[in-house]
């Protein structure tokens, strides 16, 4: 360690200090955790094991790194563990947008500024808070990056406990939340986990639109809607395309259902609030975005990550589920030629869709 040594007491006001920073900073909740994964590394190989992260491959790389921190970042020795709250104020009831099939669906969590930045922005705010107090000291922040096991992490430092949905749920807050990390070789005092309060509900299971909630607590990506709209980038399998409906960027039916949410919280932060009227725009309308537009719009989203191409392909299956209205027909036939043979392939699946239909 660089930094000097600290007595037991001088830690516990540490870790307290840290927690009213991070408050300080716009996060909503700081737990402090140790480095024992082993439980979580042994269920993560075993979902591996069953193929079930798809094209994924990051997923399954990297070894013993995601379950064992020290061997990511030596010195490693806690984990302080954010959660900052997303959902946005004044946007479109979805299940309004969803049950309207000319709408775009977009999930919450991506209708503001790309969270990525902001989370790590705010942790490493926090890191150099610390370092003003204590002088220098090992740390790496992380939000969604690189092999971090967020959700094992944030339930052992006391942020909630792990849902069927596998996402985090916190008794107070639901599940509007995103979580990001610090890794650091200070031996703060670890806080205590939270008990599981999913007892026999099975909302999150029964709503799923693919059903790619094979089990309790586990979840087949490969039919998962947010895996096949974003992380996917190759064709979507055509047996999953008439389920997608109109979510274009992932998917919320879990969350939307689940109860713990009526305990969630609107966001106090502005990046997260929507931008470009994204909570309610027609497919239409952003199928006829030119490629300048979509760079131009989307710039700063998580949005903007999955690419032109494959967000035209989004889209063009949200068309292809959509009434065949007139405005829906013509932005599938202007687009019947398209450069790109995988939006070509996906547009001419949506129209044979609605040849069926007539």
């Amino acid at each position: 360690m660089r930094h000097m040594a600290h007595t037991h007491k001088d830690l516990q006001a540490l870790a307290t200090d840290i927690k009213n920073w991070g408050v300080e900073l716009g996060f909503n909740q700081i737990g402090i955790t140790d480095t024992d994964l082993s439980a979580a590394g042994a269920e993560h190989q075993a979902w591996i094991a069953k193929g079930f992260h798809g094209a994924m491959d990051y997923m399954a790389k990297h070894g013993d790194k995601r379950s064992h921190p020290a061997d990511l970042v030596p010195g490693t020795v806690r984990v302080i563990s954010a959660r900052m709250d997303y959902q946005p104020p004044a946007t479109r009831d979805s299940l309004e947008v969803m049950q309207d099939g000319e709408q775009a669906f977009i999930s919450r969590y991506a209708l503001g500024r790309d969270y990525h930045k902001v989370m790590r922005n705010r942790l490493q705010k926090l890191s150099a808070r610390i370092a003003d107090h204590i002088g220098e000291f090992g740390y790496r922040v992380f939000t969604d990056s690189a092999p971090v096991m967020e959700v094992a992490l944030a339930e052992k430092a006391g942020l909630g406990w792990r849902g069927k949905h596998t996402l985090l749920l916190n008794r107070d807050a639901g599940s509007w939340f995103f979580l990001g990390e610090i890794y650091i070789d200070l031996p703060l005092p670890i806080d205590t986990p939270t008990t599981n309060h999913c007892g026999s509900c099975k909302a999150c299971i029964d709503v799923c639109p693919t059903q790619a909630i094979v089990a309790p607590y586990e979840v087949d990506a490969r039919r998962c809607i947010s895996y096949l709209t974003i992380e996917l980038k190759d064709s979507i399998p055509e047996s999953l395309r008439s389920l997608i409906g109109n979510r274009v960027y992932g998917c919320d039916d879990c969350q939307l259902t689940c109860p713990w949410n009526r305990f969630s919280h609107i966001t106090q932060e502005e990046d997260f609030h929507v931008r470009n009227g994204l909570d309610n725009i027609t497919l239409a309308e952003l199928f006829s975005w030119t490629e300048a537009n979509f760079k131009q719009k989307l710039a700063g989203s998580a949005i903007y990550r999955i690419g032109y191409e494959q967000w035209l392909r989004n889209l063009a299956v949200g068309l292809g589920n959509a009434p065949s209205t007139p405005a829906v027909l013509a932005a599938l036939n202007s687009r019947i030629d398209d450069a790109s043979t995988l939006v070509k392939e996906h547009v001419e699946w949506a129209l044979n869709q609605h040849n069926i239909a007539q």
